[in-house]
């Protein structure tokens, strides 16, 4: 995978990518419209973020995965597996690629990554996500790697007064 002349590397997210990780997740907050959460309300420190990476690593139903460019954390994503007894086949993720790095093959290759890793984990077998309906990319996205829209929260996020989007449910399962 390249973007222009930088190599993009993919690895496992540690605890030494917090501070890296927070700061990728702040400039993601601050220039996507296509997160439910804002910038304002992300109090999030180095520390909870470190604990929370070591909760990802200690979970065998659980992944971080890191896209580096010149040593660079250009993206990530996360799956996150349910914790319900009956759930516990099932998890969903969040990806994440820097504004400059992305419509480059970053996210589809953070993708195809984490389905290889649910394919051979056979403690998963089935991969959702949450895509606010405006997001057109992302949602050929998902389709083209087989994910498939199960439903819909109509009207899940008010932007404002006069603007509400739906959030669209999908799945695949592996």
């Amino acid at each position: 995978m390249t973007n222009s002349s930088n190599q993009v590397t993919l690895r496992i997210g540690n605890i030494n990518d917090a501070e890296a990780v927070l700061k990728l997740q702040k400039e993601i907050l601050s220039e996507s419209e296509f997160m439910i959460s804002v910038l304002e309300e992300f109090e999030e420190t180095v520390e909870q973020i470190r604990n929370w990476i070591e909760k990802i690593l200690a979970n065998e139903r659980e992944k971080l995965i890191m896209a580096e460019s010149n040593g660079q954390i250009v993206g990530l994503i996360v799956f996150r597996a349910k914790s319900t007894k009956r759930l516990l086949h099932t998890g969903s993720f969040t990806a994440m690629v820097k504004k400059e790095f992305r419509n480059q093959g970053i996210g589809k290759l953070l993708i195809k990554e984490l389905l290889n890793w649910a394919e051979h984990n056979p403690l998963i077998e089935k991969v959702s996500l949450g895509v606010l309906s405006t997001n057109q990319r992302a949602i050929e996205l998902y389709k083209n790697m087989g994910f498939v829209e199960e439903g819909r929260k109509i009207k899940e996020v008010k932007f404002n007064d006069d603007l509400y989007v739906d959030d669209i449910l999908m799945y695949k399962l592996v």
